[in-house]
């Protein structure tokens, strides 16, 4: 049960990957204040993991200003929802050209609940096999490599790896044993 109620909502921005609202909210005191909510749809990310490493992808996010290492991760076009294992396997495709042959959901986290509505669906990605990617126009600029356990780790404490979902993504994945 939500101790904040919704008085009022309105569009303030809307493009194919979210929308943003304005709401005004009434608290349990009775007073009154607004919320900046960005509605965005869930997406997947994917751990490809091999010879005890992970394969990682590296591009310029525009929003930084730097170009950033992260799992392959995304959501459906124009804000569609569908089946997180399809989502997550057609973003492995598309970022890194790798298909898996085994695919273990690890978890559901929320990205960013202060301010957005949006969540991810963790995967690990095992028996991989190369082939093409089919990168976005978006990606065009990106690249993969393969760092080990310990090389991600040292990169996440040097600031290198500042992707939360990412970060997050692991810690999952080690509190899953893997």
């Amino acid at each position: 049960m939500s101790s904040i109620r919704q008085v009022s909502s309105r569009v303030v921005y809307e493009n194919p990957w979210f929308l943003l609202r304005e709401d005004e909210v009434e608290r349990p005191d009775g007073s009154r204040g607004i919320y900046g909510v960005v509605d965005r749809p869930d997406f997947a990310l994917v751990i490809p993991m091999q010879d005890d490493g992970f394969v990682m992808v590296e591009e310029f996010r525009y929003p930084v200003g730097r170009r950033c290492w992260n799992f392959p991760q995304g959501s459906f076009p124009n804000r569609a929802e569908g089946d997180p294992e399809e989502l997550a396997r057609a973003e492995l495709v598309q970022e890194t050209g790798l298909r898996a042959g085994k695919m273990r959901h690890l978890g559901f986290l929320h990205a960013s609940v202060g301010a957005s509505t949006n969540g991810f669906n963790v995967f690990a990605a095992t028996e991989l096999e190369q082939g093409p990617h089919e990168r976005e126009l978006e990606e065009q600029d990106m690249r993969q490599g393969f760092f080990s356990r310990t090389q991600f780790q040292d990169m996440v404490l040097r600031g290198e790896i500042t992707d939360d979902a990412s970060v997050a993504a692991y810690a999952l994945l080690m509190m899953r044993g893997l």
